[in-house]
C-alpha cells in the first residue's frame, strides 16, 4: 500500500511516489469527480517535469496531468482503461498513472512533503 506520506506533490495535484509511480492526488481527485477516461502516456516517451503527459477526462471537463519529475516513462497503468474510476476509488494505490525513471532524482525533493501539500490546500481555501 502505498502512502501519500511517502509522495511528494506539485501545485498542480500531481504525485510522485519514491518509486517513480505518478497519480492524482485524493483533493484532486475530489475536485474533478467522477473519472471517465484515462489518456495514459506512451512507454518509452521522456518527458520534462511540468509537461503535461497524460489527461484525465471526467463528467465535469478534460484535465491535463503533469509529469512531476522529469525521465522516461516505463510503465502505465493499464487497468485504467478498463477501469477509469481506480483514480477515484485508490488515487494512491491502484489509481496511480505512469511510472517516470527519474533522469534527476533531486527534483522530486524539491516538491511538497505530504504535509506541506496539505497546508497549502488549507491556506488556498480561505
Amino acid at each position: 500500500m502505498r502512502s501519500p506520506n511517502d509522495c511528494r506533490f506539485t501545485k498542480t495535484h500531481e504525485w510522485v511516489a519514491p518509486d517513480g509511480a505518478v497519480g492524482l492526488s485524493d483533493h484532486a481527485q475530489k475536485e474533478i469527480t467522477d473519472v471517465v477516461y484515462v489518456e495514459l502516456p506512451k512507454v518509452g516517451r521522456v518527458v520534462k517535469a511540468g509537461e503535461a503527459s497524460a489527461v484525465v477526462e471526467s463528467v465535469k471537463a478534460a484535465f491535463d496531468i503533469y509529469s512531476p519529475v522529469s525521465g522516461k516513462i516505463t510503465k502505465v497503468n493499464t487497468d485504467l482503461s478498463k477501469n477509469p474510476a481506480l483514480v477515484n476509488q485508490s488515487p494512491y494505490d491502484n489509481g496511480w498513472l505512469f511510472v517516470v525513471e527519474m533522469s534527476a532524482p533531486k527534483e522530486r525533493e524539491s516538491l511538497s512533503t505530504h504535509d506541506a501539500y496539505k497546508k497549502s490546500l488549507e491556506s488556498n481555501s480561505h
